[in-house]
């Protein structure tokens, strides 16, 4: 009787999946779990411990209460006699969601010999996707792709298991992902979405179409083609939240990394919220802190990342980066040069499009820092000749513009003044936001790109007194407000939307959180408004996303799900200040005040412009926008661009 009415709850579970209720479901298969484990039936209880695992990881979004789950499904059936059971538990989480390859192989090696052992196809396409993913990571490109080739033929073919397929596609668009393979995703995307594996979503394949999205519109961001990206990103963003009623995950995570490209952090941070304790969203959250400026949380995160993958090679290429370029910042060249030596040591040979000339740019770097600009130039150009002719113009712009910077520090004008006609040449077809510091250099070595520009400037500089703004013959000194330097931060960037908080953060900047944060004073985001309060949120977070990941590794589940409930408040609290979640936006949340006090000094600023400078004044004025997204929005039929001079 206790093992039917273990079963019966198992068809409540599904039955409640059908219907999109993740709490039911979670419900009912707990109650399997106790009716199978009180009959002493172990193969079932493990079996469903491994969907609880799986539905807290990828409806639930409580990846501290999945990894619980498939430790006690393993623990439960590791002494038994080779079974199938073993191999479906093996591989029951999403291949894209373990950390460490070594740990991913491993599993699916146990898998794929107990389906070859009991011939299930299911199990071999599943245990096949995961170890090739396990082998791209790894850096064994070639082997690991061959394997999940195998799979998705599988999984057109023979596979039945809807479930298992999508996982398996899951693990096969990640690989292609981060081996830069976007050619074959688009070869087998045709054939997927004849199996219904993709295309038009409803249900779990909702979750699929979505990463085959993200899949697509990352290649078309390093193509330059930075709006299609995002449109498409925009599309399977909201197809998948008004399917599945929750979140979106990879096109959210995608969109964000495209939103710190284009300069857009406070946007890229509300996509990331609640999701960097995923391996996925490591590296852009990395990005994140280190384009804010927040070098110790850059470091923390890249850190805990490199700690998690392991012997991984592709993904911890890109974290080795951001932690180069944190300890430059920093100043700190003897980490640097630490971080660099292992980057090359993991990125070694690997064969991946455009790595190596990545990774060269990051050496090149290093050795700028120690003062070998001579050997610094060389490496970046041994770079570009090693890229492809074609496939890489995004890539091949930014080197070529780092190239501009090394030449121009070594004051070799006439060679920045060529490398930057070749950078602005490359430019010239890419639909992308420059980073305003890149877009000075250009114009600082050649002149503003465009012949049809206005042939009048007006210029806001900064001194040690205050501001000047000048147009013309005319100059005035302004004194200093934060108004003026909000204004500044918008004309670096013509046509970029920027946050209000954004705004606050570059002018206020980053504080220091450390250890003596008073926790009790983030219960409360909506009566925290300044760049303080929101680091403490972020470095809180991120400390407890590490202490998470000490105590399960020492193995206390308890200590975990304690951990895990103080951070989702936090995450929650910080969503809040931002509106999020479906909720109302307080008067007194940071985004509302942010918009009201950014909006107050921005216009208070210009009324001061104006009065100084009536005619190019009242063209700023007019091409300004403000609200919670601030831009400046010059036009070809103006009389007047306004720039910065740094």
């Amino acid at each position: 009787m206790v093992q039917d009415d273990a079963a019966h709850h198992l068809g409540l579970a599904d039955e409640a999946m059908r219907s999109l209720d993740a709490e039911a479901a979670a419900t009912h298969l707990s109650a399997a779990i106790r009716g199978f484990t009180a009959r002493g039936d172990r193969k079932q209880a493990a079996l469903a411990c491994a969907r609880l695992g799986d539905l807290c990881a990828n409806a639930m979004g409580n990846t501290t209460a999945a990894r619980a789950w498939f430790l006690r499904a393993t623990r439960l059936i590791e002494d038994e006699p080779p079974c199938i059971e073993q191999g479906w538990v093996a591989v029951a989480a999403m291949g894209c969601d373990v950390d460490d390859p070594a740990v991913l192989l491993a599993r699916a090696e146990l898998a794929l010999a107990r389906a070859r052992e009991f011939g299930d196809v299911n199990l071999e396409t599943k245990a096949l996707a995961d170890a090739g993913l396990a082998c791209v990571q790894a850096g064994r490109v070639a082997e690991g792709m061959a394997m999940l080739d195998e799979a998705m033929a599988l999984a057109c073919g023979p596979a039945d298991d809807a479930d298992m397929a999508g996982k398996s596609v899951c693990s096969f668009f990640t690989a292609c992902y981060f081996a830069a393979d976007f050619d074959r995703a688009s070869s087998w995307a045709d054939a997927l979405r004849r199996q219904g594996l993709i295309g038009k979503p409803s249900g779990s394949t909702m979750f699929l179409t979505g990463h085959c999205d993200s899949v697509q519109a990352t290649a078309l961001g390093e193509l330059g083609r930075w709006g299609d990206a995002e449109a498409m990103l925009t599309g399977a963003i909201a197809a998948f939240e008004a399917g599945m009623g929750m979140p979106s995950w990879h096109p959210a995570i995608a969109m964000a990394e495209l939103r710190i490209r284009q300069g857009r952090l406070a946007e890229a941070e509300m996509l990331l919220l609640g999701k960097d304790g995923s391996i996925q969203a490591l590296l852009p959250a990395a990005h994140l802190h280190l384009a804010r400026g927040d070098l110790d949380l850059a470091r923390a995160t890249a850190v805990r990342g490199l700690r998690a993958m392991g012997d991984d090679r592709l993904r911890a290429v890109d974290l080795l980066a951001v932690l180069v370029d944190t300890e430059l910042a920093a100043g700190d060249l003897g980490a640097a040069t630490t971080a660099c030596d292992d980057l090359v040591a993991r990125a070694g040979t690997l064969d991946v499009s455009g790595l190596q000339a990545r990774v060269a740019a990051v050496r090149a770097r290093v050795l700028a820092a120690a003062g070998n600009v001579a050997d610094a130039i060389g490496t970046m150009e041994a770079a570009l000749d090693k890229l492809p002719p074609a496939g890489v113009p995004l890539l091949r712009a930014s080197l070529l513009i780092d190239l501009v910077r090394l030449h121009a520090g070594a004051g070799n004008r006439a060679a920045a003044r060529v490398e930057a006609g070749r950078a602005t040449a490359a430019l010239a077809g890419l639909d992308i936001v420059l980073r305003p510091e890149d877009r000075e250099l250009l114009e600082r070595v050649c002149g503003p790109a465009g012949d049809n520009r206005p042939q009048q400037a007006a210029a806001l500089r900064r001194d040690d007194r205050g501001w000047v703004v000048a147009s013309g013959e005319m100059h005035c000194r302004l004194a200093d407000t934060k108004g003026l330097a909000y204004l500044a931060e918008l004309l670096r960037s013509p046509g970029v939307e920027r946050h209000a908080l954004d705004l606050v953060d570059r002018v206020e900047g980053v504080a220091a959180a450390g250890p003596a944060v008073d926790r009790r004073r983030l219960g409360d985001a909506g009566e925290l408004v300044d760049a303080q309060a929101r680091t403490a949120y972020r470095h809180r977070i991120e400390a407890l996303r590490s202490e998470i990941d000490d105590a399960l590794d020492m193995g206390a589940d308890a200590r975990a799900e304690t951990l895990q409930a103080e951070l989702d408040q936090l995450v929650a609290h910080l969503a809040q200040a931002f509106g999020l979640g479906g909720r109302g936006r307080r008067a007194s949340s940071a985004t509302e005040r942010a918009r009201v006090n950014v909006t107050r000094s921005l216009r208070a600023a210009t009324a001061r412009v104006r009065e100084a400078l009536p005619e190019a004044g009242e063209v700023l004025d007019r091409r300004l926008r403000t609200g919670i997204y601030c831009a400046y929005e010059p036009d070809d039929s103006d009389d007047i661009r306004w720039v910065v001079h740094t």
